[in-house]
């Protein structure tokens, strides 16, 4: 089965995100609590953990893009 994975709420004051880098590539395993990606806000940079255990499939979003709050950002093959 295929998780989807949509770019959480991170900032009260914010809905878009500078994308920084990930931690896990296509193919790794991983589990619930993994660091996948972070992002920065206007005032920190956030990691964004795994909700899923399984193997990162693929990563819809590319260093330095911006993304906004509820973007797909990544598939999950649980």
């Amino acid at each position: 089965m295929i998780k989807e994975v949509h770019m959480p709420k991170l900032s009260p004051k914010s809905n878009e995100y500078f994308f920084g880098k990930w931690d896990k590539q296509p193919g790794d395993k991983v589990k619930t609590g993994d660091v996948l990606f972070e992002v920065e806000t206007e005032k920190a940079i956030s990691q964004v953990e795994s909700q899923e255990d399984g193997i990162l499939k693929a990563q819809e979003v590319a260093t330095g893009d911006t993304t906004k709050v509820g973007d797909l950002v990544a598939t999950i093959e649980v």
